[in-house]
């Protein structure tokens, strides 16, 4: 009988146990890649579970792109605290949205080039978009636009969806960058060189790594994870002379959160070094904030002889009517 008065009294006293231990969740959309065991996510979500006594769920929405258009859709209703995988060339769609809030951080100088000042969309890494080649394939990569126009009908490369990826999206408006109103001829002499277009980046990286075309559409950063990574130094980025497109990649607070001030400490914890040493080798990318030395590898990468960017405010109109000329090509 005493045992049983005893079980009684413990399980009266569950409830309020287990309401001592709640810990609040900050929920962060991001995409796949920054959730897989070798992505930044797993070391990000110890790190900062450590410091702010809560639970960090991190939740794969697809990539930069489609995460605009999931928190598009579900609007006040989205269970994201936190959205981070856009980028510089999608923060003025997303602001028009209504959705995210300012931050309210006084964030340290960022290392970002040409610099970042932004009150709603805290940056994380930056990089540059390149076409990644395997020299065990390719003696002589392109090294300029025209060059891979003119290069032999065997040399193949695999794209990413503008409409859901932000690498696909960069490719776009470096097209534009360098080309302007001639863009939709260049995208027309492009196009017989397009093995398959991805809706993300793995799926496109995968497929030239697997040998389906000569080249993919990444990052100048990219070879540094086979060296580090893999020990392999076959994988390359052509340096092209009419320079390359950056991307800028931000994290952004929904109006909406449940926990807003928990969201806060995320994104300033963003620009801390704890979080910014995990991403060269995780997500091999630039980190956005001082973070002390870059690993070896990182010397040997292509440096663009001019960085290409779009204003973030002039973004979506060029991102209109770019769109509708990569529409008109290849959809005939």
């Amino acid at each position: 009988m005493r045992h049983s008065l005893a079980a009684a009294a413990f399980a009266a006293l569950l409830p309020f146990a287990a309401q001592a231990d709640d810990k609040p969740t900050l929920t962060v959309y991001t995409y796949d890649s920054f959730v897989s065991e070798w992505g930044p996510g797993p070391k990000v979500e110890e790190a900062f579970e450590a410091v702010c006594d809560c639970d960090l769920d991190l939740v794969a929405a697809g990539d930069g792109a489609a995460l605009l258009g999931r928190v598009r859709l579900e609007g006040a209703r989205s269970d994201a605290d936190v959205v981070l995988g856009l980028d510089a060339n999608l923060v003025a769609m997303a602001r028009e949205t209504g959705l995210f809030a300012p931050h309210g951080q006084d964030l340290p100088e960022s290392a970002v080039p040409g610099g970042w000042a932004d009150d709603t969309f805290v940056p994380y890494d930056w990089g540059y978009f390149a076409f990644v080649y395997d020299t065990t394939r390719t003696e002589t990569p392109p090294a300029s636009f025209e060059d891979l126009l003119n290069a032999p009908k065997d040399v193949t490369i695999v794209i990413q969806d503008p409409r859901t990826s932000t690498p696909g999206l960069g490719l776009l408006l470096w097209v534009k960058h360098v080309y302007g109103d001639e863009a939709p001829s260049v995208w027309e002499r492009l196009e017989p060189r397009i093995v398959t277009v991805t809706k993300g980046w793995w799926e496109a990286y995968s497929a030239f790594l697997e040998g389906e075309a000569t080249m993919a559409l990444s990052y100048t950063t990219s070879p540094a994870y086979h060296v580090i990574a893999e020990d392999d130094d076959t994988k390359r980025a052509a340096a092209f002379e009419e320079g390359h497109y950056m991307q800028i990649e931000v994290a952004g607070k929904l109006a909406g959160s449940d926990v807003p001030d928990l969201a806060d400490r995320f994104l300033a914890f963003i620009a801390k070094e704890d979080f910014q040493t995990i991403i060269p080798t995780t997500n091999w990318m630039y980190p956005a904030y001082p973070a002390g030395d870059l690993p070896e590898a990182f010397g040997d990468l292509v440096e663009p002889a001019d960085s290409l960017i779009f204003a973030p405010e002039d973004t979506p109109a060029v991102r209109k009517a770019a769109l509708a000329e990569w529409l008109d090509v290849l959809s005939r």
